[in-house]
Formats: C-alpha cells, structure tokens, sequence
C-alpha cells in the first residue's frame, strides 16, 4: 500500500470492504437505536409488527444501498451523489445537492450529533450550556483533525469505534438472554395489538418514518468511492453488508429491550434506554447505556467527518467551488480544508443553537435527492453504457421498490409539516439561480 505523495492532488485508494463496512455501520448506528424503538413500540403496540417494520426499512435500505453499489461502481470517484446526480441531470442539479449538503444539513446533523454526545458526557454530571457546547465542538475538532491526518488513520478509528459500539450491543442482547433479566411475557400478544395502541394502518407511518431515520446516512459513505481500492467490488459489498448488519443489530435490540422493559411503562425514548440499563445493570444502568451511546455517536461523527466533506473537495474540482478546497494536504493527502469547513460550519451551529430546528427544514428535500440520485441509475443506465463490475440485482424492481418507500416518505413528511418541506425546500432550490449567476460559466471552462 502506498503513501500518499507529497503534492498529490489524486485522493489515494486505501480502504478496503473492512473500513468501508464499518464506516457504514459506524455512520448508521448512533443515538436512534436507543430512541426509536420506544415510538415504535408505543404506536405499534405489537412485537411481530415492530419487527416487521425493521425488516421493511431494512429491505429498502438494502435496495438503495445495492443501486448506491452500482453507481459507485460506475463513477468510483470522491462525491457519491454529487457525482451521480451531476452525471445524470447535470451540473446545475448537482450544484443544488451540494448547496443543500454544504450549508445545511452537514453542519446540521454534525452539530446536532455532537451536541447529542455532549450531553450524555454530562449525564449525572452538572454541566453548564456552555460547557456542554465546548465539549460537542471540542469533539467535532479532535475527530475532524483525525480525518484530515489521513484516511488510513480515520477508518482505523471508526473501525475500533464500530467494533466497541457492536460488541457492547452484543454484550447487553448475551446479558439479557442469560441472566434472564427480561419477562418472555412482555412479548404476549406478540401479533395483536396492546391495549391502547394507535389503530392500524395508522401506527406504521411514524413507525416507518422513525426507522428510516434510524437507518440514515448510509448513502453518505459513497462519498468515499474516490478512496477506495477496487471500488467497483468493495463499495457494493460494503455498502450491502453494512446494511444487513445494522438490520440484525436494530431487530435483536429491539426486542432484548421489549424483554427487558413491558410495553406498559414505555413512555420515551431516553426512559425506555435507562429502564432497559436498569433492568441489567441495576442503578448504574443509565450510565452503562450513557457510555455506549457516547461511542456509538463517537463513530457516527468520525464517519462523517470523512464522507461528506468529499462533496466540497468534488464540487470545488468542478470550479463551482473555492478552488482552493480542492486541494489536499500535502503530506496527509486528504482534503483537510473541506474538513475543516464542515467543522467550522458545525461548530458555528453549536454556538447558535439552532441547528436542531434547522435540520427539521431540509429533511424532506434531502429524502427527496435520495430518491432522485437513485432514479439516476434508469437515466443512466438508458443513456451511457458501463463495463462496471457491479450491477443492481433484481433490476429493475429494485430501484423501483426503495423509489415506492421514497415517495411514501415523501407524502408522510409533507402532510405532518407542510410549512417546514415548502420552505427548506424553496431555500434549496435557491442554489438554482446562484449557480447561473455565478458558477456556470467555471463549470463549463472547467468540462471543456
């Protein structure tokens, strides 16, 4: 394996299935896994369909994670979806993504992830705001820093981070089986509903929004293509494998917790955790779980702290960016300034505050680009022909399958907030008219 070349400006291939794997599983598994399994459990009211949903969203994960495959197959370059969706509809459309990701939901999440981190850190202790926000941008830094010393060196980290985050799941789903500290009777009825359950049809959709959610940002290790060795073959398994693991991981939590905890004294999120902890732990659960979060959010922002600045690097490549954020660091060869951009961007949002209600904004548009980077695969499928190693299996259904769960997404996250999907949505769409004023002409001297 070579080094990066001082002076280089060619991202070098150095991950492999391992690091790409565990990126996806690092990026996926962060807080949502000890939170989502309370709203579902309360609307559904039933095992058989709490578990029913996680093996639906799993599916369309794994659907749009195999078309994901094929197109980082086909351009296994750094970027992921800018690069897709740049290949397909064109720059202008591709600028609008990167827009959306650079200036919103990156620092948003980011901030929002670290911030999350921050407080668990504080758990039992008493932290004042302030200090609270210097510890989630004091995160962000260290973990941005990790990045840019070089890619070899992140993976490592996110490799050691997502093996802890599993092996502590492991540990407490292997506790709760043989310590027998649950009830088998918490899982009767296991098909019909618990008294007091929202009615269905009605109790899947915010069970299915939840979950999906639960499985975001396994798209954004994409972004990484250009790092890749052979990414015709390791990015499709990874990203496949990656998807399948989180799969058994979220159902085999799922129901150690209903195990632990009876679907009576569900009442939040964060409570159903510390029961769960309790249940286990007796009165140092909380701070058990704390721990395990506290890692598993660690892995979530190391991972994206080194996929999704790629979209900057690629954009700025393109000459629809700062050219000098296409440029890497001449000793690590990473693009430590677009790191350090999203750090930056991030830790702004800390300070703020806000970015919690800012993320809410954008949530619909960045569904929406979901489903449009996957459509690109029938674009260009139609359009370019392709010797890549990888194709989607069960194409076309595939991609048709995870664009029918996209377009339900879509439909659910419109009716419940109209208000917020209109205008983050008319914000995004306002990158359309700053790149025809500005960018167009550098991108098309740029493609020349």
């Amino acid at each position: 394996m070579t080094e990066p070349k001082r002076g280089r400006d060619v991202l070098a291939r150095q991950l492999g299935v391992g690091a790409i794997t565990a990126l996806v599983i690092g990026e996926v598994i962060a807080v949502g896994i000890f939170l989502t399994p309370a709203g579902m459990a309360q609307s559904l009211g039933s095992p058989l369909w709490q578990m029913a949903v996680w093996l639906v969203m799993g599916g369309m994960a794994l659907s749009g994670a195999l078309c994901y495959g094929e197109l980082a197959a086909r351009f296994p370059q750094a970027g992921g979806g800018y690069v897709y969706l740049r290949r397909a509809y064109g720059p202008a459309v591709a600028f609008v993504y990167g827009w959306k990701c650079m200036l919103v939901m990156d620092p948003g999440i980011t901030a929002a992830l670290a911030v999350g981190l921050a407080s668990y850190v504080g758990y039992g202790l008493t932290l004042s705001p302030a200090a609270t926000k210097g510890i989630a941008i004091a995160a962000i830094l260290v973990l941005a820093l990790v990045s840019m010393l070089g890619v070899r060196l992140g993976a490592r980290v996110a490799q050691w981070l997502t093996a802890f985050k599993l092996a502590a799941l492991g540990v407490i789903i292997l506790l709760a089986l043989l310590l027998r500290r649950g009830d088998w009777s918490n899982f009767v009825p296991f098909v019909d509903q618990h008294a007091g359950s929202v009615p269905l049809p009605g109790a899947l959709a915010p069970a299915l929004v939840g979950a999906f959610f639960a499985f975001g940002g396994w798209w954004e290790v994409s972004k990484l293509a250009g790092e890749a060795r052979d990414p015709a073959r390791s990015v499709p398994r990874a990203l496949a494998l990656g998807v399948s693991i989180v799969t058994v991981v979220y159902i085999l939590t799922s129901l150690v917790f209903l195990y632990l905890v009876p679907l009576e004294r569900v009442t939040s999120g964060e409570t159903f955790a510390a029961q769960a902890g309790e249940a286990l732990f007796g009165a140092a659960g909380g701070r058990v779980f704390a721990g395990i979060v506290i890692v598993a959010v660690l892995g979530s922002l190391m991972a994206l702290l080194m996929a999704l600045p790629r979209v900057y690097y690629a954009m700025a490549r393109d000459g629809v960016f700062f050219r000098g954020v296409a440029e890497l660091h001449p000793k690590y060869g990473t693009p430590a300034r677009a790191v350090a951009l999203q750090a930056a961007l991030a830790s702004i949002l800390v300070l703020l505050g806000t970015f919690n209600q800012i993320v809410s904004y954008f949530i619909f548009v960045t569904v929406f680009f979901l489903g449009l980077t996957v459509a690109a695969l029938f674009v260009l499928r139609r359009r370019e022909a392709s010797n890549a190693l990888f194709r989607t299996p069960g194409y076309p259904l595939t991609p048709v399958v995870f664009l029918i769960f996209v377009v339900a997404l879509l439909v659910l996250l419109a009716g419940n907030s109209p208000l917020q999907a209109a205008l983050g949505t008319g914000i995004v769409a306002l990158g359309a008219p700053l790149y025809y004023a500005v960018y167009r002409r550098q991108a098309s001297v740029r493609h020349e």
